[in-house]
């Protein structure tokens, strides 16, 4: 009856030990996790602002050098 009893509180003893790393484990996924939704809303944003029409447009106009048309420029084709 005493080994039963041994056996038992050391079943008991490495579940409560095997539970308390498991939740730290968790804690720190969880962590991990929530960093990580905290970067991809900063990418987000950071995306959003490199594509603004208004960037976009300096870009053109600065590193490639494209200029808009002129109304003389631009012709519309009408397809029947």
């Amino acid at each position: 009856m005493a080994i039963v009893c041994v056996v038992s509180a050391l079943a008991i003893v490495y579940t409560k030990h095997e539970s308390r790393r498991l939740f730290v484990e968790l804690e720190q996924l969880t962590a991990e996790r929530d960093e990580l939704n905290i970067e991809w809303g900063q990418l987000q944003i950071e995306q959003s602002t490199w594509a603004t029409h208004a960037r976009i447009e300096k870009v053109a106009i600065d590193e490639l050098s494209l200029v808009r048309p002129g109304p003389t420029d631009i012709y519309v084709i009408e397809q029947k």
